[in-house]
């Protein structure tokens, strides 16, 4: 519950000044989160032992081990919600350097699927998430299902951002 005897907390007050100031906060909440966020999968992919990685890059690499399938660049760019397929596209060429990716083809198809080495990667990330991350917010009491209804709300969210960013495209 948020305490608003001092109104909401943003960081750009002019946006809160309109209808829905709860908005702006939310969105403060997101770029504190964002940053939070990439700077911990950085740092924990890190501690796994691959200081070199980007967020993106470590992302890409969570993407492409997901079940173990080979996967398309317009796939990985369709579940990180990316619209840029150049960033995903170098933190591919990239990970295929590191050793943690390899290209395969089916015909023409070019897809990538994780090395062994790109596995016990994600496999260290895990670990080093249990120890640090998942156990502190246990300790915390943080309840798995209000994390689970946050989560809805925040893909309704990117649903209504995606939706405005393409209407604002034509205003």
């Amino acid at each position: 519950m948020t305490d608003h005897t001092l109104g909401p907390i943003v960081s750009s007050a002019h946006l809160a000044t309109g209808t829905f100031p709860e908005l702006s906060e939310f969105e403060f909440g997101l770029i504190l989160a964002g940053n939070a966020f990439n700077r911990w999968v950085v740092r924990a992919m890190s501690a796994a032992g691959y200081p070199d990685l980007s967020a993106l890059e470590v992302l890409v690499l969570h993407t492409i081990r997901h079940r173990d399938r080979a996967k398309k660049l317009a796939d990985i760019c369709h579940v990180l919600n990316i619209e840029d397929t150049h960033t995903v596209n170098y933190a591919l060429k990239k990970l295929i350097k590191a050793g943690l990716v390899q290209d395969v083809r089916k015909g023409k198809e070019k897809s990538v699927m994780p090395t062994e080495t790109g596995r016990a990667a994600c496999d260290r990330y895990r670990e080093i998430r249990e120890a640090l991350l998942l156990r502190a917010l246990g300790d915390l009491g943080v309840d798995p299902d209000r994390v689970s209804d946050l989560s809805a709300l925040l893909r309704l969210m990117s649903g209504q951002y995606d939706q405005a960013s393409r209407a604002a495209t034509a205003y």
